[in-house]
């Protein structure tokens, strides 16, 4: 019974998050007169791959998903996993032997344009893709510029206001470390504690001279225009609060605006208050899922278990 490990890309965009949403008991009574109809599953993230993986395996597996990204989030590096049964004699389920690379084509024939499984891996029986992920890394992207973005237009936050991304990256090093971010996170987050480690947080600026920009870079390419700019928020952890990542982006982005002194970060962590974060929640299409880092006894590093698709 081989578990596999998939990491997936997708664009959030058309997706109402990553957790699949289950259509209503169909076992239960019909609803009386005047009541609201049964609601229809939401299109999810999970909800096409489960059905994708299903189809190319050929048997009932549930696929569980790293981190529960919202509507309009996207991903490059999402990690799920599933347990798979086979039974050669019936002709469902996937033997290791019969292949990843084979597998990742299979699944990727099944599934729509805006999601992609890029790699597959076999890993122990005991992988967790939640409980096992040691680091995770998120990104946040903003246009800044009088000219609105077209072409990347579901993948940027755009903002008319200058950014100062010195500043920014000042007020980002304030952040590193374990905090309790209580401040930067939304107030009904439901969660026991809201002290989290942040190993990295970083501000690039992607503007040709800038600090983070590349030569080979996207913003060398005809489809932007010249008159931009693209500043990104970069920051990795061993876990987030519900929608702390939008609130950090829009704390830097009114710093970067010259609205929150950088030097003021540790008087707001040490409020533990989000009424004393003037910084807002940024919209989901700037964020990004980077990647999932999991221990080295958790992932078996052999490379027989390991397809050959990160070409993708």
């Amino acid at each position: 019974m081989p578990r596999y490990k998939l990491t997936i890309a997708y664009d959030g965009t058309d997706f109402c998050g990553w957790q699949k949403q289950l259509p209503p008991d169909e076992t239960a009574p019909p609803p009386l007169p005047g009541a609201d109809r049964a609601r229809t599953e939401l299109r999810t993230v999970q909800g096409v791959l489960e059905k994708a993986v299903r189809e190319a395996v050929r048997e009932p597996v549930t696929v569980t998903g790293a981190s529960r990204t919202d509507s309009g989030v996207h991903a490059w590096g999402q990690c799920a996993s599933f347990l798979s049964n086979p039974d050669t004699d019936k002709g469902v389920g996937w033997p290791a032997e019969r292949g990843l690379d084979t597998l990742v084509r299979a699944v990727n024939g099944k599934l729509p344009r805006d999601v992609l499984v890029r790699d597959a891996q076999v890993v122990p029986d005991d992988f967790d893709p939640i409980s096992g992920a040691i680091e995770k890394e998120y990104t946040y992207t903003f246009a800044v510029g009088h000219d609105r973005p077209l072409w990347d237009r579901r993948f940027v936050f755009h903002t008319w206001h200058e950014l100062d991304a010195p500043r920014m990256a000042a007020a980002a090093a304030h952040l590193v470390g374990e905090h309790d971010f209580a401040s930067f996170a939304q107030i009904n987050h439901g969660r026991r504690t809201t002290v989290r480690r942040i190993f990295n947080c970083t501000v690039e600026d992607l503007t040709p001279g800038g600090a983070g920009f590349q030569p080979a870079s996207p913003a060398a390419n005809p489809l932007f225009p010249g008159d931009f700019r693209r500043i990104r928020v970069r920051v990795s952890g061993s876990g987030f609060l519900y929608n702390m990542v939008r609130i950090l982006a829009g704390t830097l982005m009114e710093v970067g605006r010259g609205k929150i002194d950088p030097n003021h970060i540790p008087a707001i962590l040490e409020s533990k208050d989000r009424r004393a974060n003037h910084g807002p929640t940024l919209p989901p299409q700037g964020l990004r899922l980077e990647w999932v880092r999991y221990g080295k006894s958790k992932v078996k590093p052999d490379s027989d278990h390991r397809s050959t698709s990160e070409r993708f």
